[in-house]
């Protein structure tokens, strides 16, 4: 079998799969390739889609491949897919980031940071797959560890949680343009709720301000 046929396997397989696909699953299904191999193979067809200027391109989130169309696209795309839109509070806001980057984090822990109880809004992001429970912290009590799940990893277009910007990083991102300036005060007042992006088979609109929305303690 030569490398055009394993790129088509890949390719085909990567589009198939309704999530990320890791790159070990990937090499496995493909004859005689090896994880290194097969991220050859993808590193190829990127290629091959930005020499073609095609409109999608295979993204590297949640510990998998997955394929997603460019941002630009959005607008004509949300004329295709009717989804309802994935809206979180600001208080859902703060909570989730306190949980990424604390996590495993006890329930007691997320209402000492943000001072009021968390727990209709933990129950929520629960609801919504953000976060999990990861089993419970060994101390008198033993409460509920939380922390955040793949669909977090996919909703923000993370590879894993590595990715996510540090604290110093967040301060350079401050918005210095309108645009921005305003997804950011969409965050501000008890009463808005802010919508964030559905991870979508093909739908790459999903940006580093997104995450600094969600990661940004208010």
């Amino acid at each position: 079998m030569d490398e055009t046929e394993k790129r088509g396997i890949a390719e085909a397989l990567i589009l198939a799969s309704m999530e990320p696909i890791p790159v070990a699953r990937l090499a496995k299904m493909i004859p005689r390739c090896t994880p290194s191999k097969a991220k050859a193979l993808v590193d190829s067809l990127n290629a091959d889609y930005v020499a073609q200027q095609r409109a999608f391109e295979i993204c590297e989130v949640a510990g998998g491949y997955q394929m997603r169309t460019h941002p630009e696209y959005k607008a004509y795309l949300a004329q295709l897919h009717k989804t309802r839109p994935l809206r979180l509070s600001n208080a859902a806001l703060e909570t989730l980031s306190i949980v990424a980057y604390r996590q495993p984090v006890t329930r007691g822990e997320v209402e000492q940071v943000r001072g009021v109880d968390a727990g209709p809004v933990m129950r929520s992001l629960l609801e919504r797959k953000l976060v999990k429970i990861a089993g419970h912290r060994e101390v008198p009590g033993r409460p509920m560890l939380y922390s955040t799940t793949k669909r977090f990893l996919e909703v923000f277009g993370l590879s894993d949680l590595e990715d996510l910007p540090t604290l110093r990083e967040l301060e350079d991102l401050k918005p210095s343009d309108p645009i921005a300036a305003e997804a950011e005060s969409a965050t501000e007042g008890d009463d808005d709720s802010v919508v964030m992006p559905e991870p979508q088979l093909v739908d790459a609109d999903v940006s580093l301000e997104d995450l600094e929305i969600a990661g940004k303690p208010h």
